[in-house]
């Protein structure tokens, strides 16, 4: 989990990561990769123009064990802004797919289902909107705590740098305000 309590390796495990993530050859426009170690862990955060940041955000209902959202590979923690959309614009988002999650809004709850195309007894958690709002505020903060750290790892270990990756971090998690 991203937040800002994460020791300083475990911000530089997350900071590869998200490196990885977007660690393929690049169209034209952006050159070939790199052959030196730096420039191949760069090449991507600092080229790509849409980021990735594998991972998503996961609700548990303690109650019932219930998981919604498991981070999977067509929901990476850059569509966090989508549940916004939930509350305030089109009243739906899906996460992905195997299993296509999906949470609406439906009159004065958010319904998370699990799996939008699975049986009628597919797991199901209901939320209120406000419930919601300070479930998606606490996380925008947590990463914006990691955003932190990160800068400060990215001073250390990377100072020539820093500014263009954590730029870059920034945006793979989509904390930098669309125009």
């Amino acid at each position: 989990m991203l937040n800002g309590e994460l020791a300083p390796a475990e911000v530089g495990t997350a900071v590869t990561r998200i490196a990885d993530c977007n660690d393929f050859e690049p169209k034209q426009e952006h050159g070939p990769c790199p052959t030196d170690p730096l420039g191949t862990f760069l090449h991507g955060l600092l080229t790509m123009p849409d980021l990735f940041a594998a991972g998503g955000l996961r609700v548990t209902d303690n109650a019932t064990d219930t998981v919604f959202v498991e981070p999977g590979c067509c929901n990476g923690l850059e569509t966090w802004r989508d549940w916004l959309d939930v509350l305030d614009g089109t009243g739906n988002a899906y996460f992905g797919h195997d299993p296509s999650s999906m949470a609406e809004r439906v009159g004065d709850i958010v319904r998370l289902t699990l799996d939008a195309y699975g049986t009628d007894g597919t797991p199901v958690i209901e939320l209120s909107p406000d419930q919601v709002r300070r479930l998606v505020t606490g996380a925008q903060q947590d990463l914006q705590d990691f955003l932190g750290l990160a800068g400060t790892w990215t001073e250390q270990h990377l100072p020539a740098h820093a500014a263009a990756v954590t730029a870059s971090l920034a945006r793979a998690l989509n904390l930098t305000p669309t125009p």
